[in-house]
């Protein structure tokens, strides 16, 4: 397996069956651009073109798995027009579309803080181990915008109602409470330990029979093709409006939460 490509937001190593992919924007909480997008593409384009490769884990750092859409870069870039902003929104469906369906296994390893973005990350994983400090929140709303390519994957994985009401109460979840929802499949004191376990035994399946698995499941809970404009549609169009842009500007002016007045 070739590692040797140069990565601005993410580190790969990798064992014998086992790439793994870190999250690594630390400064910025590992949130998620459009650099990030295209370099999880290409660690996942690493793993498939290597026929050893059975699992990619997904992980993140200390304390951090992913905080979602960079706010900060989407300031410096301005408000965008309809079309950019669906141009984005379906970038990042595109990338959650492929974790459901890559022959490959992908795992969400999290240790820490989870939200927006990330919680599709983690909902579009084949498995999630966790750890019992870590958290799971969508504040979207508190933005003026909502979860929307987030949305079909974590119904997927919890139903409608626990997607529902972690959308629009915006509440961190407890990692009890997501291994409750099924969002989490395993809460352990130590991932690595787990991992090992579970990699030992999907590594013997062979990649194709993955593909094979993911893709009869994927007909068994259809995210259609009008779900997914629905999706990237509703995301532009909150994107695109004056109200958010006015809050991201502001955050990324003062510092300023929504939440914290003036906005």
């Amino acid at each position: 397996m070739d590692l040797s490509t140069d990565h601005r937001t993410i580190r790969l190593s990798g064992t014998p069956g086992v790439l793994t992919v870190a999250l690594d924007r630390p400064d910025a909480q590992n949130s998620i651009d459009t650099a990030m997008i295209r370099e999880l593409h290409a660690a996942l384009d690493t793993a498939e073109a290597d026929p050893d490769c059975r699992v990619v884990v997904l992980t993140g750092g200390d304390g951090v798995f992913c905080t979602g859409m960079d706010l900060l870069g989407a300031a410096a870039e301005g408000r965008p027009d309809r079309e950019r902003a669906a141009q984005g929104g379906a970038e990042f469906l595109g990338l959650l579309k492929r974790l459901t369906l890559t022959p490959r296994v992908v795992v969400a390893t999290v240790d820490g803080r989870v939200a927006g973005g990330g919680v599709g990350l983690v909902a579009a994983s084949d498995f999630v181990l966790a750890t019992p400090r870590s958290t799971f929140s969508l504040p979207e709303a508190l933005w003026g915008l909502l979860p929307c390519s987030v949305a079909p994957f974590l119904i997927r994985r919890t139903g409608f109602q626990k997607a529902y009401a972690m959308s629009l109460s915006t509440l961190p979840v407890t990692a009890d409470q997501a291994l409750l929802s099924g969002l989490v499949d395993q809460l352990v004191d130590q991932l690595q330990p787990a991992l090992r376990r579970l990699a030992f035994r999907v590594t013997k399946v062979e990649g194709a029979t993955v593909g094979d698995l993911k893709r009869y499941f994927t007909k068994m809970w259809i995210i259609t093709p009008e779900a997914e404009r629905l999706a990237i549609d509703e995301f532009a169009r909150l994107m695109s409006s004056d109200g958010v842009g006015r809050r991201i500007a502001d955050f990324a002016e003062r510092q300023r939460f929504p939440w914290e007045g003036g906005s």
